[in-house]
């Protein structure tokens, strides 16, 4: 029985819907670069002396 050009193979058209969502991944990385600042605007005092501190005992 054939499958009536139904196969498994996939062609040019199929492979189009997953080349990902461009303004998708834009869009995260702008609104994850807001957060940062924003938490960074908030805490950057704490921040800092978080990693100061963190990489002091590291550094012995």
């Amino acid at each position: 029985m054939g499958t009536g050009g139904r196969g498994t193979s996939r062609t040019k058209d199929s492979w189009g819907s997953e080349r990902g969502d461009v303004p998708g991944w834009v869009l995260l990385a702008v609104m994850t670069a807001g957060i940062v600042a924003g938490l960074w605007e908030f805490a950057g005092g704490e921040l800092q002396a978080m990693l100061r501190d963190a990489l002091g005992s590291v550094r012995g």
